[in-house]
Parts: C-alpha cells; sequence; structure tokens
C-alpha cells in the first residue's frame, strides 16, 4: 500500500514539474560552431520583406535634410541602369567626374556639371521632397533596375525630388537623386550612376 503511494506522489511530481516549463518543449538555438547564440542574433539583422517601394510624396525630415543638404563632387562611376537610353554615353559615362554640385535649403545649382549646357541650371528656394522609400535593395531593384555596388539587402533607399516652388514642376535637369541610409548619395543620370562625396555643408 505504502509503494502505490509512493507511486502515486511520484507520478504528480513528474506531472507538475512538466507543467511549470509553459509548453514543456525545450527552446531550440542554432549555433554556428565557435560563435555564442547571442552575437548570432546580433549578426543576423531581420530583413525587411516589402516587395515594392513606397510611393508617397513626403518632406524631407531633419536627418536626411541634415545630409543631403551641402556642396557634393561627382566622386566615380559606378555603372549603369539595366535599361536603354540613348542619351547615356556608354561605356564611359557622362563627363561628370570632379565636377560639383550644390543642394542647399535655399539653393539648388547643377552649373558645375561643366561639360553639358542642358545641365546648367540654378533655383532659389527649392521644394525638396521624397517621391519614394525603398526599405531594401530587392524592392529598389524592382523599380528602378539599377545595381548599385555594395548596396546591402536592408539598405533604406530615400529618392528625391526637387522643384520650383512656384509652379511645383520638377526641375528640367536629367539628374536624380538616391539617398542610401542618409550616408551614401548616389546620381543617375541618362541611365549612367555615380557616386558623390559631400565636401562642404
Amino acid at each position: 500500500m505504502l509503494k502505490k503511494e509512493l507511486g502515486i506522489v511520484m507520478l504528480l511530481s513528474v506531472v507538475l514539474l512538466s507543467g511549470c516549463g509553459g509548453s514543456g518543449t525545450p527552446a531550440t538555438v542554432t549555433q554556428v560552431p565557435g560563435q555564442s547564440p547571442s552575437k548570432q542574433a546580433a549578426t543576423q539583422p531581420e530583413q525587411n520583406t516589402d516587395e515594392y517601394c513606397t510611393v508617397e510624396r513626403i518632406n524631407l525630415d531633419s536627418e536626411t535634410e541634415k545630409y543631403f543638404f551641402g556642396t557634393w563632387k561627382v566622386e566615380k562611376l559606378l555603372g549603369f541602369a539595366n535599361s536603354y537610353n540613348d542619351a547615356s554615353e556608354y561605356p564611359t559615362g557622362q563627363k561628370f567626374i570632379g565636377d560639383e554640385i550644390i543642394i542647399k535649403k535655399d539653393f539648388f545649382s547643377s552649373k558645375g556639371l561643366k561639360n553639358y549646357s542642358k545641365y546648367q541650371y540654378e533655383l532659389k528656394n527649392p521644394l525638396y521632397q521624397i517621391t519614394e522609400t525603398c526599405y531594401n535593395s530587392d524592392a529598389f531593384y524592382r523599380s528602378y533596375k539599377i545595381d548599385i555596388p555594395d548596396l546591402k539587402i536592408n539598405d533604406v533607399l530615400k529618392v528625391m525630388d526637387i522643384s520650383d516652388p512656384s509652379t511645383k514642376l520638377r526641375i528640367p535637369v536629367s539628374v536624380t537623386f538616391f539617398v542610401v541610409n542618409n550616408d551614401r548619395l548616389i546620381l543617375l543620370s541618362e541611365a549612367t550612376i555615380f557616386e558623390l562625396k559631400k565636401i562642404t555643408n
């Protein structure tokens, strides 16, 4: 009789203990050899999987303004958009290397693109807006068919628009700017892609 009661108590103990752990299923952690689970989790940021860019015309936030405004030098040719454009000077690109573009809060000038008369443009008090935001490189490529070197999967790209405040019309110059994570500025002109470097704020 005593053995039977002892057996019931032990059975109840096992049932109670297994219930204390929540689901009772142990958590499994996949670990890279030689790396702690916490370090591995930190090196694998969650990917934003939005398939398409968000098309919405919004004003620049203060962080983007701070980065975008300044005098920029065209530093290097990155390549060409994967689309046909008969004005693109393939395979060398437009002669922009070393030229400068001024993007200030109250003034825009592309007159620094010296080799092309059609790029000579200035505008006082321009209206700057973000017209599209791509939350990963796949969404950006889906919209623009452009391979930007060193672009990472989780990079956020903002498409910048520069307009005349009186007419609300976009500037009549074939230049498009992409701000990448507020730490990289890409210029697209006639299907040619350039990297810009800020030389003054």
